[in-house]
């Protein structure tokens, strides 16, 4: 009996995503899935958590069950990067290289701007220090590092107070000698020491030092952060069950995660991207573009098949190496405050009123903001938000957008309603959000016709048709649960560890996969490393997948592609090299910049084929019809005369159910908007699937 009850507690995982607005948390329970949303608390993100999970135990878990896990996507370090708010960090570097920081690289953002500002680099000059030692670029040591000089280093670093150290020298990638004697010594400041050979064992030292910079700057915080969260969830029993999302699209341990904080800057974006490609693949979709709306910002994201992972990317106008899946975020949800700017142009975001004061609607805020726009003009059918238990305030709505109203007035010298300044609301939002499913789709040279743009997100079902429509996108999937999905997308997600080891290896024309022969070496290492770690977390046999990459590129080239280490690399790299750019030319040397491998822990995932998910209770029973029954009516604004339109509970829409628009539909957590000329069909997985005509 004993063991009985131990396998039902170890069914028990939730899945937490932490947002601008709201908390999302999803409980897998055995087969079931169950969602519920807290109000978000910024500057104690975990309180939030803690109040989620005592709901889960009230209401769901009986005495018998305990957590098994908790796999969180957060923005702590994602905030603290954004608003500078990271802890006092020290840079140290070889001699002669303290300003590779603030140097940067020759490209730049404004060639043509000759009054740029330039952001101050995220560690200042007083705090980056240079020690006297040199590894050359094949690894032997021109200038040892003398025991004098670190205690140097150490009283340096004791007298500034510094909160935490980056330690990147050169060419330690190749040799980490002295790395890991100052990471010894260093050690016992008692603070957090953010090695690069560690961290990111890679060329380019901007790179490097950018990302272990960002790295030093925020493991403080998110260690604390993390260390709390941990103490509050024990007493569930899942204390040692936290695990983090990553920016690359896997979770990694708590402990991992408060070490290397860097590499969980986008993880709540990263969990929906996730999810999406799950619940669209099950669907049929493989060519799908992303389209996540919460509370403060918007994130979208292309995807053939597999979410794509960069090294390159810049949060913050800062770079990052590590890998992260290819997401670009836009300043503008439900969240975004709308004003003139002073030229008397609407504008909308990226400030955000957040959780607090939020919306107007919300009852705190006194801004006119996107949700307030989306309420007066009857997009929530006139109705609360999740399932009635939070109520919106429209009256204090309307107060904000009078305002609004009466400053578009005097620009503009003619009367301006407050539907009609709600609708610029959302016809300015809308088109920051069309910029962005542009710059991932039309400018990297795809073609929106042939993708599904999937909605989710507290506002995604909004907006998704009026953007789908204005990028000829033919259709449009709101999967089950949108308003959690990120929260979803963490627990679907595996235990992903990344390594690289840099090589420099030049293969001349028609050596091929011959001359590639020699690397083999470097992968076992890695993935005798991968195995340990890995193994430490209870991955091994048919449950840890290793798989091996090559970054390659022309010799003379500054950026690598990423190719998979199967078949022949070189002829593959040259296939993939026209394929993205147009061009390719056989018969030029190629060089292997670097060998890396992905480690896999695979994760037990929910099974998504059924249809009954979501929020206890809301799901109703009886035969379905294939035309489903309003529950209530609604006057919605869509242009200068409000219509009046069906609104369907989604709890009652099955599969094989047909409706056209324009129509409404409710759940908890979400609100899809149907214009007229879409219809609306459920599919197996109960997903919506909307279609023009």
């Amino acid at each position: 009996m004993s063991e009985l009850v131990t396998s039902m507690r170890e069914q028990i995982r939730i899945g937490v995503d932490t947002g601008g607005t709201f908390t999302d948390f999803v409980i897998l329970k055995g087969g079931k899935r169950s969602t519920f949303k807290v109000p978000s608390t910024p500057e104690e993100p975990e309180r939030a958590i803690l109040e989620g999970l005592e709901r889960a135990v009230a209401e769901i878990m009986t005495d018998a069950d305990r957590i098994r896990e908790v796999v969180h996507g957060t923005t702590v370090g994602t905030n603290a990067l954004l608003e500078r708010k990271g802890a006092r960090a020290a840079l140290v570097t070889t001699a002669g290289f303290e300003d590779v920081l603030e140097i940067g690289r020759q490209a730049r953002p404004e060639p043509y701007n000759l009054s740029v500002t330039r952001a101050a680099p995220l560690i200042p000059r007083h705090l980056r220090f240079g020690v006297r030692e040199r590894v050359l670029a094949d690894g032997s040591i021109r200038t040892e590092l003398e025991p004098g000089e670190v205690s140097r280093l150490f009283g340096l670093l004791r007298r500034a107070r510094v909160e935490s150290v980056a330690v990147s020298l050169l060419f330690s990638f190749i040799n980490p000698v002295h790395e890991e004697q100052l990471e010894k010594e260093l050690s016992n400041l008692g603070i957090p020491i953010s090695i690069s050979h560690r961290i990111l064992p890679e060329h380019r030292e901007y790179e490097r030092i950018s990302t272990l910079s960002i790295n030093a700057s925020l493991a403080p915080r998110m260690g604390r952060y993390l260390t709390r969260l941990r103490a509050g969830i024990e007493e569930y029993g899942a204390g040692t069950g936290l695990r983090v999302m990553q920016s690359s699209g896997g979770s990694i341990s708590a402990d991992v995660a408060g070490r290397e904080p860097v590499r969980t800057i986008l993880s709540g974006p990263a969990g929906g991207l996730v999810a999406a490609t799950r619940v669209a693949s099950q669907a049929g979709f493989e060519r799908i573009i992303t389209f996540d709306m919460g509370g403060t910002s918007t994130d979208v994201a292309v995807c053939e098949g597999e979410p794509q992972t960069t090294n390159e990317a810049r949060i913050a106008g800062l770079p990052v190496a590590v890998p992260v899946l290819d997401i670009h975020t836009v300043g503008a949800g439900g969240g975004s405050i709308a004003r003139l700017d002073a030229g008397g142009a609407l504008r909308v975001g990226p400030e955000s009123a957040g959780a607090v004061p939020g919306p107007a609607a919300y009852g705190r805020g006194e801004l006119p903001t996107v949700t307030d726009a989306n309420l007066l003009l009857g997009r929530f059918a006139g109705l609360g938000l999740l399932n009635g238990e939070m109520s919106l305030d429209a009256g204090r709505a309307r107060l904000a957008f009078e305002r609004l109203a009466g400053e578009m007035e005097a620009v503009g010298r003619k009367p301006v309603t407050v539907e009609e300044a709600a609708l610029g609301v959302l016809s300015v939002a809308n088109a920051n959000m069309e910029r962005a499913l542009r710059l991932v789709s039309v400018e990297h040279g795809h073609d929106p016709r042939l993708f599904t743009l999937v909605g989710f997100g507290g506002g995604g079902g909004l907006h998704a048709v009026t953007l789908a429509a204005a990028l000829r996108i033919p259709r449009v999937l709101i999967p089950v649960d949108p308003g959690a999905f990120s929260a979803l997308g963490v627990l679907l997600a595996d235990v992903i560890r990344d390594y690289s080891k840099t090589v420099m290896l030049t293969i001349e024309p028609g050596v091929g996969r011959t001359g590639i022969g020699s690397l083999a070496e470097n992968f076992s290492v890695l993935e005798e490393l991968a195995r340990l770690e890995l193994g430490g977390e209870g991955f091994s046999g048919d449950r840890l997948r290793l798989d091996r990459f090559y970054a390659i590129r022309y010799r003379g080239q500054s950026y690598e592609l990423v190719i998979s280490a199967g078949g022949d690399p070189v002829e593959s790299f040259h296939r993939q090299h026209r394929d993205r750019f147009g061009h390719s030319d056989e018969q030029r040397s190629v060089e292997v910049v670097s060998v890396r491998l992905r480690a896999v822990g695979v994760t037990v995932k929910p099974d998504l084929r059924s249809t009954g998910s979501s929020r206890r209770g809301q799901r109703s029973q009886g035969a379905p019809s294939s035309v489903p029954t309003p529950f209530t009516t609604n006057r919605v604004w869509f242009g200068p005369r409000p219509s009046r339109v069906p609104v369907f509970k989604r709890s009652e829409l099955h599969p094989g159910m047909h409706l056209l628009g324009p129509a409404i539909v409710v759940e908890y957590g979400s609100t899809t908007l149907i214009p007229a000329s879409w219809g609306l069909t459920v599919d197996r997985q109960s997903n919506l699937l909307l279609t023009q005509g």
